[in-house]
């Protein structure tokens, strides 16, 4: 009986996939369509976590000496046997990653550039006794591979050293093995990316231009090239004078079902675990995104999910996407949002559409200068997706699916805790208004605040997610209240209240039920609020803490609307 592959989680050695026992899903194609295609230099842009890297580890698998044609046995580009008699193991590769190249000081990112080139180097140490090479060519080797260590070590090592090492890395390689080279550059936007965060974007981009350039413009010791990256950076900007490339963005049509999976991708993976139950759920929360013209899953997402399934067959989707970046783009898209952009967002959470113009060709020093840059942003980085065809350069643009829509009603809640906390006299005011059984005022408060937030409409989750959303909303203001304690969704009596407060003087609790009515109707809402209150003893809890005070209150909302009474 064969052995049930395990989830490659976070692995992105293919080799390491294929002998080792993962589950892998085929993206072999890619290889095929790239050598029947390609340009000279070619970069596919992706958001993250969508298989890029594992793409260029099994280009380099695929392409390097010494391939082990045995790892793509049953693979589709195994059918290809011109192909692989061609091209499989006949290539000198140089593959670097720049995704770790991140550091507050240029100094330090410098030094990681450094270290990056300088171990690459290192994996050809033949070089240093190589035949084909002169000794003025040997010593140039041997100063490529001590880069690294030369940079930690303090030695000085001139910009004009860093920019030129790919390319004399590309001719020595070349004149070793009297062949041409292929490059592999993956996530090469990402030092620029941390440069513009941490202010020396200038100093980044010139390094990074003068790398890039010098190894793949006019380098006759390149057969061909492929980067990946995040953002379509303009070409002005880093790929100055290169006319022979090729970008293929998520707009492109082409290798449009090479990065992320597929429907049928999905499936296949659900029937082999034993999952086809879990489908509709899979699609709800990880699907939804548009390549080209195909509809594509989140990969990171879904074999995080088939992986927690296996072990937890009843477990609900989560948000693995969220854990693996800060979302800073959000946070500062919400910053810069006037009443219109928010309005827009408020229809994109409530599951419409709405049409921007898009510009794929920024640089980072764009990013945040305005509003439309930012949608542009979203877009390319998957926060967005595309809905049926563009018109020009004026995109129909939608949230992907549950994930992300959790992603960002989870930001805006902490957008607006950030924005209430400005104004302390008016939160110190609303917290009291609790304490003093007035209603009234709470409301004025609570609908003041829900005019100057985005609020959450979203027609296709249940009732008690948005419910949850409003909850969100009043658990960030009570918080407000570092001396009271404060417990969401609390047992007590027969259920669970939405919130309970102890106030400071520990004679006073209070029981909150919010609820989101079917319709406006906020006083049935309020009423229902109250009744669940009393028939499930939401106050015993208060009780038994020597609350001998407990103010019970019903919340309705209702997109922008509330109403507060009292029990």
């Amino acid at each position: 009986m064969e052995k049930i592959k395990k989830m490659p989680i976070g692995i992105e050695h293919f080799e390491t996939i294929r002998k080792e026992g993962f589950y892998y899903v085929d993206k072999t194609g890619l290889i095929t369509d790239l050598l029947n295609n390609w340009s000279k230099v070619n970069l596919f842009t992706r958001p993250r976590r969508f298989g890029k890297s594992l793409n260029m580890n099994m280009l380099k698998t695929f392409f390097e000496y010494g391939c082990d044609s045995g790892i793509f046995d049953g693979l589709n580009i195994s059918r290809e046997t011109a192909l692989c008699e061609k091209y499989m193991g006949r290539f000198p590769v140089i593959s670097i990653t720049l995704k770790d190249i991140e550091a507050r000081e240029f100094q330090e990112a410098r030094t990681m550039l450094c270290s990056t080139i300088g171990n690459e180097a290192m994996r050809f140490p033949f070089l240093s006794d190589s035949s084909q090479l002169s000794n003025n060519e040997k010593r140039q080797y041997q100063n490529l591979a001590r880069i690294s260590s030369q940079a930690f070590v303090g030695e000085i090592i001139s910009d004009a050293a860093i920019k030129g090492s790919l390319l004399t890395l590309s001719r020595l390689l070349k004149k070793h093995f009297g062949q041409q080279v292929i490059i592999l550059i993956d996530e090469y936007d990402v030092p620029l990316s941390k440069a513009q965060q941490s202010g020396y974007y200038d100093e980044m981009t010139d390094l990074i231009r003068g790398l890039l350039s010098q190894v793949l413009k006019t380098n006759d010791n390149v057969y061909f090239a492929v980067l990946t990256g995040c953002l379509r950076i303009a070409k002005e900007s880093i790929f100055t004078g290169l006319n022979n490339f090729s970008v293929f963005s998520i707009t492109d049509v082409r290798y449009n079902e090479y990065f992320g999976f597929l429907d049928q991708d999905v499936r296949s993976m659900l029937d082999y675990y034993g999952l086809t139950d879990k489908y509709d759920l899979m699609k709800e929360w990880y699907d939804g995104y548009r390549f080209g013209n195909a509809d594509v899953y989140c990969p990171w997402d879904v074999i995080n999910y088939v992986n927690l399934l296996r072990f937890e067959p009843e477990a609900l989707p989560r948000a693995f996407w969220i854990n693996t970046s800060g979302n800073d783009i959000i946070r500062r898209f919400l910053r810069m949002a006037g009443p219109r952009t928010r309005r827009e967002l408020e229809r994109l959470v409530e599951g419409e559409s709405i049409s921007k113009k898009i510009c794929q060709e920024l640089t980072y020093k764009d990013l945040y200068k305005n509003i439309d840059n930012l949608w542009s942003v979203l877009f390319t980085t998957g926060y967005l997706t595309q809905r049926g065809e563009s018109d020009g350069d004026v995109y129909t643009l939608a949230i992907p699916n549950r994930e992300i829509r959790q992603i960002f009603i989870s930001q805006i809640l902490e957008w607006f805790q950030t924005e209430a906390r400005k104004d302390t006299p008016k939160l110190d005011a609303f917290c009291e208004a609790f304490t003093r059984g007035d209603a009234a005022m709470i409301e004025q408060y609570l609908g003041d605040y829900l005019q100057k937030t985005i609020s959450i409409r979203d027609t296709s989750v249940r009732k008690e997610k948005k419910e949850n959303f409003y909850h969100g909303i009043l658990l960030g203001l009570l918080s407000h209240r570092e001396d009271w304690d404060i417990d969401s969704n609390a047992e007590s009596g027969d259920g669970f209240s939405d919130i309970l407060v102890e106030t400071e003087d520990g004679q006073t609790g209070i029981v909150i039920e919010v609820k989101y009515p079917d319709s406006q109707n906020l006083e049935t809402g309020c009423e229902k609020a109250l009744r669940q209150i009393e028939d499930l003893g939401y106050e015993s809890r208060l009780r038994q803490d020597g609350m001998t005070t407990i103010l019970k209150y019903g919340i309705a909302c209702w997109k922008k609307g509330c109403m507060v009474r009292m029990g």
